[in-house]
């Protein structure tokens, strides 16, 4: 239903001994959870926010009506980033454009909100050349580069303008600065150093206010999980846990000594998920138990992308000829599914709570796949154009 703050008139009563009372106005007390704008749901609005690399045409799939919203162009759009709501597309000139899917959920922990508002361009984010971008109800911080972090009200974001907080400049290095806590946490390198050496813990106008000890050599990747922060170090992970306002570091080490080669440099994971999916090399993939702080070796064949579904759920891998595969926990095969075709798999995999969403970057189609029914191809999605890169909201 639509959720509006309403004004209730309560009538004027008529008095036989002393005429009449003027009518007063009594504001009603805005619904918990009320967000301008936007309808509240009893289940996820998940969308998917498609682009295409050949056109520049940027669309809205809604995944519960099918109906695709036109949101303009991109020029040159050469990557998507999703913060769960917005979607940041990285233009050929190195630009970002932001956009509104239109579909997100409020976690209070103990339940969740899901809301829906219109598909619409926010227009351009400051900076150029996005690496990461994630958010809070309160702050938005896109991470460049650079190693430069700009922070984004939120609020405003909401309501369909950019402003700027503060910022996090630090050493030129390959970055990341993540909303946590009511804090930030941002990686810190030395002069010279093409990656982190760890990282800090910053207020939310960027002052830098306490570091973490535990060290996180040649720092690539991350996740939010809820069981903290997961950056990937030379040596393992480093998970980072916030308590009554103190933080603390813990390394998860790699079960045995790995190459470079080998190393989980990128993380992919269901939101809210503690179970996450990293590439291991060419032909093997990690699965790292946030939990139990355990990793699992898993040989796939050659990788072209995974993505975990969570505790007790499958890892999904996209292997380069084309078919999509699922492993347990103890890293065996489960199911093959033939999807693509080879020459199509570079795609990426999206995750919710129930399905799984691949897309074939050479059609306008999106598969869905049921992964706990044998890897079903559920549905077929049409997205107009070519479903390059995608991202799905809502989650």
């Amino acid at each position: 239903m639509k959720l509006k703050a309403v004004t209730a008139v309560v009538a004027a009563l008529t008095l036989a001994a002393c005429g009449g009372e003027q009518p007063k106005e009594v504001t009603a007390e805005v619904p918990h959870g009320y967000v301008e704008g936007a309808e509240e749901a009893a289940e996820a609005q998940s969308r998917l926010i498609v682009a295409d690399p050949d056109t520049g045409a940027v669309r809205v799939v809604d995944l519960i009506t099918e109906e695709v919203h036109e949101v303009g162009r991109v020029d040159g759009v050469r990557a998507v980033t999703g913060d769960g709501r917005f979607g940041y597309l990285t233009a050929g000139d190195g630009t970002i454009r932001v956009i509104d899917s239109g579909s997100w959920m409020v976690d209070h922990g103990d339940h969740v909100h899901y809301y829906r508002a219109k598909v619409r361009d926010v227009g351009v984010a400051p900076g150029k050349q996005l690496s990461a971008a994630y958010s809070d109800p309160a702050v938005t911080a896109l991470s460049y580069s650079d190693g430069t972090t700009t922070l984004l009200d939120r609020a405003a974001l909401d309501k369909g303008s950019v402003a700027e907080l503060g910022k996090i400049t630090r050493e030129p290095h390959a970055g990341v600065a993540i909303p946590y806590g009511e804090h930030i946490i941002a990686t810190v390198a030395d002069a010279g150093k093409p990656f982190a050496r760890g990282v800090r813990v910053h207020d939310r106008q960027g002052k830098a206010v306490a570091e973490i000890d535990q060290p996180c050599p040649e720092l690539r990747g991350q996740a939010v999980t809820r069981r903290g922060v997961v950056f990937g170090c030379a040596d393992g992970a480093l998970l980072v846990t916030e308590k009554d306002g103190a933080f603390a570091g813990v390394k998860i080490p790699y079960p045995r000594a790995v190459s470079a080669q080998e190393r989980a440099t990128a993380f992919f994971h269901r939101p809210g998920g503690a179970t996450l999916a990293a590439r291991s090399g060419e032909s093997a993939a990690w699965s790292l138990d946030v939990g139990r702080r355990s990793w699992e070796y898993v040989e796939t064949g050659p990788v072209a992308a995974v993505n975990a579904v969570g505790e007790g759920g499958p890892l999904l891998v996209l292997t380069r000829d084309g078919k999509l595969r699922s492993f347990d926990g103890a890293g065996k095969e489960q199911t093959t599914i033939p999807l693509l075709a080879p020459e199509a798999t570079a795609a990426s995999i999206q995750v919710d709570s129930t399905r799984a969403y691949v897309n074939n970057p050479l059609s306008a189609e999106v598969y869905e796949i049921d992964y706990n029914d044998n890897l079903r191809r559920a549905r077929t999605l049409k997205v107009g154009g070519k479903a390059g890169h995608i991202v799905e909201t809502g989650r």
